[in-house]
């Protein structure tokens, strides 16, 4: 995202012979300013980097609306000042597994992405060194967030927000990812899937089954979930995904039909 900053000097009203109306004109300087710099991307024609990775999306089910209130000027910076904090605190406490002196012991790396996109955020795991254990260990933490969102973080911000988004939802797939520019953004299938998930029908979780073998998961975990073939719109019409078990028991006839036994 790029910011064009402009100033209302940079604009003015000439009038010109012939003309029945004034016209405005822009600043020649700040007409060439605005260029593809702005974005921030760095040299855009830079050889991409390819990097193994695993995309967490996070959507805010219901934004749209909740931007929609009265005066939402008012209740959407502070929903998103508290939700932000929270997200990003919670993502270290899930995978702590002990305090020590020196520092924490935890249960996989952090991300090495995090990135705004407006009604959720994106976090990419560069998964070159990671063991499976510990991407396996992400895909749960992932889980935990969303629970904890609908259980503790939903019935706290709605005693002074009116309204706000009612689930926290995530996709979340494998795969390569490719550096855009300084490598500050990123594009990949990958994450195009997670993209995709997120919104899969209306399912609050989900994840790709390349690369994440929910077999390998503890039996408590691996209870919760089922694997189906279901239509990707713009990816594949049989893809692999592994959902939650009672979501999947809780869908309508029609919605259920969606999903093929893998």
């Amino acid at each position: 995202m790029g910011i064009f900053e402009v100033k209302k000097s940079d604009y003015q009203t000439i009038k010109t012979e012939g003309k029945a109306k004034d016209i405005m004109v822009i600043k020649k300087e700040t007409f060439d300013n605005f260029n593809e710099d702005i974005l921030g991307l760095g040299k855009i024609e830079a050889k991409s980097k390819q990097i193994s990775a695993l995309s967490v999306i996070f959507d805010l089910e219901g934004f749209t609306d909740f931007c929609k209130q009265i005066d939402p000027q008012l209740a959407v910076p502070e929903y998103l000042y508290e939700f932000l904090k929270w997200i990003f605190k919670e993502i270290k406490n899930v995978l702590t597994d002990k305090e020590y002196t020196e520092g924490y012991k935890i249960w996989s790396e952090l991300p090495f992405l995090s990135k705004y996109l407006g009604d959720g955020i994106m976090f990419l795991w560069d998964t070159e060194n990671m063991s499976e254990n510990n991407i396996r260990n992400v895909v749960i933490a992932m889980l935990e967030i969303c629970c904890i969102y609908t259980e503790k973080f939903l019935p706290e911000i709605s005693q002074s927000i009116i309204s706000p988004p009612s689930k926290l939802r995530c996709g979340i797939a494998r795969g390569s990812i490719y550096s855009v520019g300084n490598g500050h953004d990123f594009v990949g299938p990958c994450i195009n899937m997670s993209a995709r998930l997120q919104k899969l029908h209306s399912l609050s979780f989900s994840f790709s089954r390349r690369g994440i073998n929910p077999m390998k998961f503890t039996e408590i975990s691996k209870q919760r979930f089922v694997t189906k073939k279901v239509n990707i719109q713009g990816i594949g019409e049989e893809e692999l995904v592994c959902i939650l078990k009672d979501e999947y028991e809780a869908l309508p006839i029609e919605d259920k039909a969606k999903f093929v036994d893998a």
